[in-house]
């Protein structure tokens, strides 16, 4: 797959670290007016007052950046069908996935007409920049941050963006949050499916064949039991397939 333009951050959104990033995205999307769309969508499950913080979050980031944006006040699966919710697509140039929890933000959008005007609105040349959940909510599997058992019950329906790949940000902070976390993570990948891993502090940026490190770790992939590394500043190619209904 090529032709999309990603930012994929494994932890940090909205820090100063980031603007290289958020840059990148907005001198490569290839419609809009320029304007960023937040959506810390994500983080709705946890309450009104954590979904105002990553707002104002977000407004203040791109606002020190000089770069115009606005929340999108998607919340809820029927938040996701509004036209006017919908329609804020058509004249932006990026949108901006804050964290949360990975398979609430799937169950929020998929199969919905925000996510499918997205989709068409990307493959035209809006920018897509995502951090932890924003990340982790892309494949056809997406964790679910709130279950504390590992077990079958981590893993849900993602939004199938891409096929045959896992993606997992805080890479290297996962064993912090609940020991033998990433082991779990290891051993969970379907047989045939890739690992993506994004350190924390760590974006890969690119077009879902061609990407770039960003920031102050590394990316990591495995397939087979084989590992890749991919330190800050360096490129490489890895093409993330897609789904039949999202080609």
């Amino acid at each position: 797959m090529s032709g999309l333009t990603l930012g994929l951050l494994g932890s940090g959104e909205f820090e100063p670290w980031a603007e290289e990033v958020d840059r990148w995205l907005l001198d490569r999307a290839r419609t809009g007016d320029g304007r960023v769309l937040i959506l810390p969508t994500a983080s709705a499950s946890e309450g009104d007052e954590a979904f105002e913080r990553w707002s104002l979050m977000g407004l203040e980031h791109y606002e020190r950046m000089g770069v115009p944006a606005e929340v999108v006040p998607l919340k809820t699966r029927a938040d996701a069908a509004r036209p006017e919710l919908v329609a804020r697509l058509d004249d932006a140039s990026a949108v901006f996935f804050s964290g949360g929890n990975p398979a609430s933000l799937a169950a929020t959008l998929g199969g919905t007409p925000f996510w499918t005007a997205l989709v068409a609105s990307m493959e035209r040349g809006l920018a897509y920049g995502g951090c932890s959940a924003g990340v982790a909510c892309l494949p056809e599997m997406a964790p679910d941050s709130s279950v504390s058992s590992l077990d079958g019950a981590t893993w849900k329906a993602g939004l199938a963006l891409f096929a045959e790949v896992v993606f997992m940000p805080h890479w290297d902070a996962l064993d912090s949050f609940v020991p033998g976390l990433t082991d779990f993570v290891v051993a969970s990948v379907p047989p045939g499916c890739r690992l993506f891993a994004i350190d924390e502090h760590t974006a890969v940026v690119g077009d879902g064949s061609e990407w770039t490190v960003v920031g102050a770790g590394a990316v990591h992939a495995m397939l087979g039991g084989e590992w890749q590394n991919h330190g800050p500043g360096s490129s490489f190619r890895l093409p993330l397939p897609r789904p039949a209904a999202n080609r």
